[in-house]
């Protein structure tokens, strides 16, 4: 029998580390670009790609529409690529998935305006931003997966972490581009032509991403049962096996993900509107502080991916969603000082609150599924949440906000989504330093059951 301990197959700490490096640097262009447009969501497109309006919120909560669609693709990346990732192996998805990302984005950098071309505009936003939304859904399941299937069992909270990391290291990059652009440049120069360039600088990062990629090699894991796969007619993969066999899991992985997703759009994009549209306060201040809160979350995440390896995922993860219940009502008021330093302690605090769902998540959602649909059951569970959290969070937000003048509608609809959180946080299984192996076998075991009464002939 596997030791559920055991640490099979992972490779020297060099390989490892190359590993982890190729995968946060896919992760980070996607997350540039992804960042890129929600910030532009809230500075540009609001006020370039739609029609002009009295109510200063009605191109925002238009452009965060668009944000959303970008949401509603990345289950459908999330089930195409895991499906052939799940077949062909986390590689060569994750290569096709930088590139499509940065081909979208860079697009959008060349877009007209709704002035230039009317309607046509936001068409061409949204045709785009579904484009970019489908790469990324795609993007997560495999750049995780490569580290957690590399990674040691005692370890894999710490390393799977790591890709993680990576998400406020894009978003900062992002941040810094249109922060400079926004100092160096005058208001109408930046909507006029600025806000491109950092979209087209999109092009330098992803050929450096993707130029990492081509270094690393799938787990040996994967290859086994890639293998094992194709030699086998009754064992499957893919979205539909996984959603038949392990359809706990995947409500798991959705509950878990629910509060985590909000948080973060709540933290990172709703409350650029918050303190530029609702407090009045300058641009290029706001997005400093979102900076520095970006760093802040970098390096946190690794030091929680550690403790998840040493104290367990459900601790850590209880504290996250408990502590995301607060956040709205300490953060807010912070907010209202405009006091720089106190509202960039708001936002730190919320992000490092955030590192505590985030930084466990690649690790407990490889932990819930077999090698041989791993990535359609990561994805899956992950990406479909974000229609109805992160897709709609800045929307629900913004309209609360302009509807009643007041955060605390903003704040009870956190501390709501951090109770369903918890209550998946309570109802999933401890599986610190579980073995991937072990999984497989169980797995294994079940099907050739299955597989075996299904052979044996009925007497009549």
């Amino acid at each position: 029998m596997v030791s559920a301990t055991a640490s099979h197959g992972a490779p020297p700490q060099s390989g490892l580390r190359r590993v982890v490096t190729a995968s946060m640097a896919g992760t980070i262009v996607e997350w540039y670009e992804f960042f890129l447009y929600a910030t532009a969501a809230t500075l540009v497109f609001g006020t370039l790609m739609f029609p002009p309006s009295d109510d200063p919120y009605a191109g925002i909560i238009a452009a965060f529409v668009t944000y959303a669609v970008g949401f509603i693709a990345r289950p459908l990346g999330g089930i195409v690529f895991g499906h052939f990732g799940d077949k062909y192996g986390r590689k060569k998805l994750l290569q096709v998935a930088i590139i499509l990302v940065g081909v979208a984005t860079f697009l959008m950098g060349c877009l007209p305006t709704f002035q230039q071309v009317g309607y046509l505009a936001p068409v061409l936003l949204v045709v785009l931003r579904f484009a970019q939304g489908f790469a990324v859904g795609g993007e997560w399941g495999g750049g995780v997966l490569l580290v957690a299937e590399h990674s040691p069992d005692k370890s894999r909270g710490f390393w799977s972490s790591f890709p993680q990391a990576a998400v406020p290291i894009g978003n900062l990059i992002a941040t810094v581009v249109l922060l400079v652009l926004s100092r160096t440049l005058s208001n109408d120069d930046f909507l006029a032509w600025g806000w491109r360039v950092a979209f087209w600088l999109s092009v330098v990062i992803v050929a450096i991403g993707y130029y990492i990629r081509t270094k690393i090699t799938d787990a040996p894991i994967f290859l086994e049962v890639q293998k094992e796969v194709e030699a086998k007619d009754e064992i499957s993969y893919g979205v539909f096996e996984v959603l038949k066999r392990y359809p706990r899991g995947i409500l798991t992985a959705m509950g878990l993900r629910f509060a985590e997703n909000i948080m973060y759009y709540l933290v990172v994009t709703f409350s650029i509107v918050y303190l530029q549209k609702f407090l009045e306060m300058d641009t290029a201040e706001v997005l400093a502080m979102i900076a520095i809160a970006h760093i802040v979350h970098m390096i946190v995440i690794p030091l929680v991916g550690r403790l998840s390896d040493r104290i367990g995922r459900k601790p850590v993860y209880g504290f996250g969603a408990v502590t995301a219940a607060a956040w709205g009502f300490i953060a807010f008021p912070m907010f209202n000082t405009k006091e720089p330093v106190i509202i960039t302690l708001a936002i730190c605090l919320g992000l490092v609150i955030h590192s505590f769902m985030y930084a466990p998540q690649p690790a407990i959602m490889s932990e819930m599924f077999p090698t041989r649909m791993r990535y359609s059951g990561v994805s899956f569970g992950y990406q479909v949440t974000s229609i109805v959290a992160g897709s709609l969070a800045p929307i629900i937000a913004t309209a609360i906000l302009s509807q009643t003048g007041s955060w605390v509608g903003v704040a009870v609809y956190l501390a709501a989504a951090a109770a369903i959180t918890l209550v998946a946080v309570v109802s999933m299984r401890e599986t610190k330093g579980i073995s991937l192996r072990e999984i497989d076998r169980v797995d294994r075991e079940r099907v050739a059951a299955e597989t075996a009464s299904i052979k044996v002939p009925t007497k009549r």
